[in-house]
C-alpha cells in the first residue's frame, strides 16, 4: 500500500499560523505532495488527586464530582478551540491554493508525539519561529524548535514573517557532515530548482574546505540548479551568513542543523539557534 505523503504544517494559533501554512503550501506546491495541518491540544491534568483525605467523605465526593464536570467542560472548550482553528486554516488555504490537496489533524498531548505518529507521511514539517506562548518576543524561536529539529529525518522549515515568493536560496556550509546532507538534500529535490542558490562558507580558510565548498557546489549545479559558491574572509559564521543573506536579498536559508550534542551545545552554544533567532527569513534545517 503506497502512503500519501505530506508536508506537516504545526498550527498553534498564534501570530505565525498564516505564513506556516503559505510557506507549507508552497513546499506541497513544489513537491506535488498534500499539506496536512496539525494541531496538538496539551489539556492540563486534571488537579482531582491533589485533594486532601483530611475533609470528610460526602465533602470530598461532591468536589470530585464538581471537578470532574470542570475537566469535560475544559476538554470540550479546548476541543471546540481545536475544530476551530484547524477549520480556519483549511479554509484560508483553500483560497490562497486552491489545488493543494488538504488533510487534516487534531491530536492531544506534546506536539513531537504528535509529529512523529506521522512520521512514515512526514515530506517536510513546517513550524513558526515563534509559538503563542513566545508571541512578545522578537529573539526566542520557541521552545519546540530544537526539539523537533533534533529528532526529525526530514527537513523542518522555520518562519515566522508575511509569506513571499521565495526566489533564492542559500546554503550555509562549513564542510561538517550536516552541511554537506544539506547541499545533497538541495540536489536530489525539487523544492528549490529554479531559484538563485548560493552556497556560502564564511572563514574556514584551509585547502581542504575549499575543496569541500567545491564539490558540494559542483554536486547541486550537476543536478540542474543555477548555483554559486562563496567564501567570505570573515572570522563570524552567522554575522557573515545573515551580512551575504542581506546584501543579496537572499529568500530562503538552508541550515545543517544542531551539527553538535545538546551538551556540546551548552557549552559551545549553537550557530543554528543563533541564524534561526537572527533572521526573520524562512530557515530550512536538515538534521
Amino acid at each position: 500500500m503506497t502512503i500519501e505523503q505530506h508536508i506537516l504544517a504545526c498550527i498553534d494559533g498564534s501570530t505565525v499560523t498564516e505564513p506556516v501554512c503559505d510557506y507549507a503550501a508552497w513546499y506541497a506546491s513544489r513537491l506535488g505532495v498534500s499539506v496536512g495541518l496539525l494541531h496538538v491540544s496539551d489539556v492540563p491534568v486534571s488537579t482531582r488527586r491533589d485533594l486532601s483525605g483530611a475533609i470528610g467523605v460526602d465533602s470530598r465526593q461532591f468536589l470530585l464530582e464538581e471537578l470532574s464536570q470542570l475537566d469535560e467542560q475544559r476538554a470540550k472548550v479546548v476541543n471546540n478551540y481545536s475544530n476551530a482553528l484547524i477549520q480556519d486554516a483549511k479554509s484560508y488555504l483553500q483560497g490562497s491554493f486552491a489545488d493543494i490537496k488538504i488533510n487534516t489533524y487534531q491530536r492531544r498531548g506534546k506536539l513531537l508525539p504528535a509529529i512523529e505518529h506521522f512520521k512514515t507521511q512526514n515530506r517536510a514539517i513546517v513550524m513558526g519561529r515563534r509559538g503563542e506562548d513566545h508571541r512578545n518576543s522578537r529573539i526566542n524561536i520557541g521552545s519546540q524548535i530544537e526539539t523537533v529539529a533534533r529528532a526529525s529525518s526530514v527537513p523542518v522549515l522555520i518562519c515566522s514573517e508575511p509569506y513571499q515568493v521565495p526566489k533564492s536560496y542559500m546554503v550555509a556550509f562549513d564542510g561538517s557532515k550536516t552541511a554537506i546532507k544539506a547541499t545533497q538534500m538541495v540536489a536530489k529535490s525539487e523544492l528549490l530548482k529554479g531559484l538563485q542558490g548560493h552556497v556560502v562558507m564564511v572563514g574556514n580558510n584551509s585547502e581542504s574546505a575549499k575543496q569541500s565548498l567545491t564539490a558540494a557546489t559542483e554536486h547541486i549545479a550537476s543536478s540542474g540548479f543555477s548555483v554559486k559558491a562563496h567564501h567570505l574572509p570573515e572570522l563570524d559564521a552567522v554575522d557573515g551568513l545573515l551580512r551575504f543573506q542581506l546584501e543579496n536579498d537572499v529568500d530562503v536559508m538552508v541550515v545543517g542543523a544542531y551539527g553538535h550534542s545538546k551538551l556540546q551545545r551548552f557549552f559551545l552554544g549553537s550557530t543554528t539557534t543563533e541564524i534561526i533567532a537572527s533572521t526573520l527569513s524562512p530557515v530550512i534545517l536538515v538534521r
